[in-house]
């Protein structure tokens, strides 16, 4: 008898038994996750992007202190490096507009460079244009801290409403509720060196200094937390969808 029937016969015509099949996954690539890693790891990179706005919302945030910065080493004036900045500002807007898109994060961007060009002018201190970003940054630092010891981490909040769990993760998913305060004060670590660095800066009105270096600490801090945030989701339970009232009219 061949060796081809011996085989035949061990495991009969329809194969090796259910007992001797090998384990799902056995065979998976090394170094490749699972399918459902995967899918997992998409969804929080995907959602800790689209809560700060994505690559533009950042650039949309960055560019008009960069503009100041520049502006006012070239002018050596207040008025013109502030009204630089809002030029931007508005453009980013208006480009936002005809695209259809999101004005959120510009929006925010110039009302926040308005407030700096008017105090700068005001007192006609170039370093005063970054004040109102300093105090704002102190401000969301000081908010992220006390989400997190009320159980309210800002990270839930703000993640709750585009995984379309909302805040289910307060009373049904411990698991998650954990993994949002876990990097709610991840966020007050990271973004809290910020006005620590640049507050004395500020008080001894290194210009140069200070702008630069509000520039260069704009994007990185803000990857970093959203990186560790990503990276604390892939660990966490997955979200528990919130179910809408029954009364609530389909859309």
């Amino acid at each position: 008898m061949s060796n081809e029937a011996i085989s035949v016969n061990a495991h009969g015509p329809q194969g090796p038994r259910d007992d001797e099949r090998p384990e799902p996954g056995v065979h998976e690539p090394a170094g490749r996750p699972a399918e459902p890693e995967r899918d997992a790891s998409k969804e929080a990179a995907e959602t800790v992007l689209k809560a700060f706005g994505g690559v533009r919302g950042m650039v949309d945030m960055t560019l008009p202190g960069l503009v100041y910065i520049v502006a006012f080493n070239i002018t050596h004036k207040v008025p013109a490096a502030a009204w630089s900045a809002l030029a931007l500002c508005a453009v980013f807007v208006v480009v936002r507009l005809a695209r259809r898109e999101t004005i959120q994060h510009a929006f925010s961007g110039v009302f926040g460079v308005a407030i700096g060009a008017w105090i700068s002018m005001k007192t006609g201190k170039a370093e005063d244009f970054y004040l109102p970003g300093l105090l704002w940054n102190v401000g969301y630092c000081v908010a992220l801290a006390a989400s997190a010891l009320a159980r309210w981490p800002m990270i839930g909040v703000m993640l709750g409403p585009i995984t379309g769990e909302m805040f289910t993760w307060r009373k049904q998913n411990p698991g998650r509720l954990a993994a949002y305060t876990k990097a709610t004060w991840a966020w007050v670590l990271i973004m809290g060196l910020k006005p620590l660095i640049l507050f004395p800066l500020w008080a001894s009105g290194q210009i140069n200094l200070l702008g630069w270096l509000k520039v260069a600490l704009g994007i990185p801090p803000l990857l970093l937390a959203m990186y560790v945030t990503w990276r604390i989701l892939l660990t966490a339970p997955p979200p528990i969808k919130a179910e809408l009232d029954e009364d609530e009219p389909e859309k």
